[in-house]
């Protein structure tokens, strides 16, 4: 039997939670005060996941960068690979929420998004 110590992220209360595994199995979860946080301990012991923020560069609009987003969560192993892929990222204004920027960044799957409208 293993245990892994986690601080639960998914509300305000930051439980404290330890997640008992047996041969890589989740046997059992304690010391969160909601569902959410045993939902979140299971996941996060087995297939860890976030979603990544950054910025990247707008030729020609009304301020020189757009934030942008993962669509979706990506593997947490893979966070800098989606991030190397921004690195020389330019793209045109106009900018829409929800535009993708990148599609299958990384090899993920997941597209990174707009998050705020750029104007020419």
């Amino acid at each position: 039997m293993e245990e892994r110590h986690l601080t639960c992220i998914r509300c305000p209360l930051g439980c404290q939670i330890t997640v008992t595994l047996d041969n890589g199995e989740v046997v059992n979860v304690t010391g969160n005060t909601c569902k959410r946080g045993d939902q979140y301990a299971r996941k996060e012991v087995t297939d860890p996941t976030r979603t990544v923020t950054s910025i990247v560069r707008v030729n020609g609009g009304d301020v020189a960068m757009v934030s942008v987003k993962t669509k979706t969560d990506v593997p947490k192993d893979k966070i800098f690979d989606v991030l190397e892929t921004l690195t020389d990222v330019v793209v045109e204004a106009p900018v829409h929420i929800g535009d993708v920027i990148v599609a299958d960044a990384a090899g993920t799957g997941v597209d990174i998004i707009a998050t705020k409208q750029v104007n020419a």
